[in-house]
């Protein structure tokens, strides 16, 4: 009786708090794209293949096709803005856009300022660009090799202290890429999207990323925080695991020319339906 008289109390508290929760919900922003018929998403404009403007000027991208689906699947026009690293979480605090999907990193200090839904879409790390002539399989193969990397970056030390390579740092990373076509080191270290967007602008031909992603840091698109929990983010949820299960993903980094992602393989064998077989 005590047992049950406690699981009571606790379905009690628990109900209270979901109703709480709901009843915190204006639902503002979900009920202003309704109302206008069209959707603001933040995008890059500077992070070819994600987001990107083409010779025309217009917005396009990975990133920008996920925005049109979103706007498809709500029924609404899309309006794309492009944003940077700097202004994307204040541009979504602002108002200026309704979401944003813009290659961000999901950290714990950004989910206090904005809406992150689950589950996370893509995922970044660190790899090596070099030369296919190479022919790199494993990470130990560049032990006691030059290896070109980025001042300041977190993965030079790991690189060189797990694997023994000797790092050779330059101040930006297009100084880092042009001694490594003046082959005056193996490789560049770097994070694998920025790799996979030079590899896809075609200028890079001759260059390969050959090894596995690690270090992987989750990438998150966000709604305004107040619609976090509320119909907007449950929505963007469903879009993102709809995304997952379905292999959408993939198919769109074949199509933007970006390497298959582990990371999404993964997902989409995760949330498989374990009835489809």
């Amino acid at each position: 009786m005590k047992i049950f008289t406690s699981l009571l109390a606790s379905a009690a508290v628990l109900a209270t708090s979901v109703t709480s929760a709901a009843a915190a919900c204006t639902n503002d922003t979900w009920n202003k794209i309704n109302e206008r018929g069209k959707i603001v998403v933040g995008v890059k404009a500077d992070t070819k293949p994600w987001g990107f403007l083409d010779s025309s000027g217009t917005l396009v991208g990975m990133e920008a096709d996920m925005a049109a689906e979103v706007a498809e699947t709500l029924g609404v026009e899309l309006e794309l803005v492009g944003v940077q690293s700097s202004n994307r979480m204040q541009f979504l605090e602002q108002g200026k856009i309704d979401l944003m999907i813009a290659t961000m990193s999901d950290r714990a200090d950004r989910r206090e300022l904005v809406g992150v839904v689950q589950p996370n879409y893509y995922t970044s790390g660190t790899n090596i660009m070099a030369p296919k002539a190479l022919g790199f399989t494993e990470w130990s193969q560049l032990a006691d090799k030059p290896v070109c990397g980025k001042q300041g970056a977190f993965y030079n030390k790991i690189v060189e202290e797990r694997y023994g390579a000797n790092v050779v740092a330059f101040t930006g990373n297009a100084e880092a890429k042009q001694a490594l076509r003046d082959k005056k080191c193996v490789a560049w270290v770097f994070d694998d999207s920025s790799i996979a967007a030079d590899l896809a602008s075609g200028e890079y031909t001759e260059y390969e990323m050959p090894l596995k992603t690690e270090d992987d840091n989750p990438w998150a698109l966000a709604v305004p925080k107040g619609e976090e929990s509320c119909v907007f983010g449950k929505f963007m949820s469903g879009m993102q695991y709809d995304w997952l299960q379905s292999g959408r993903l993939l198919e769109l980094e074949t199509k933007w020319g970006i390497q298959e992602s582990a990371f999404l393989k993964a997902q989409q064998t995760r949330f498989q339906d374990w009835l489809s077989e």
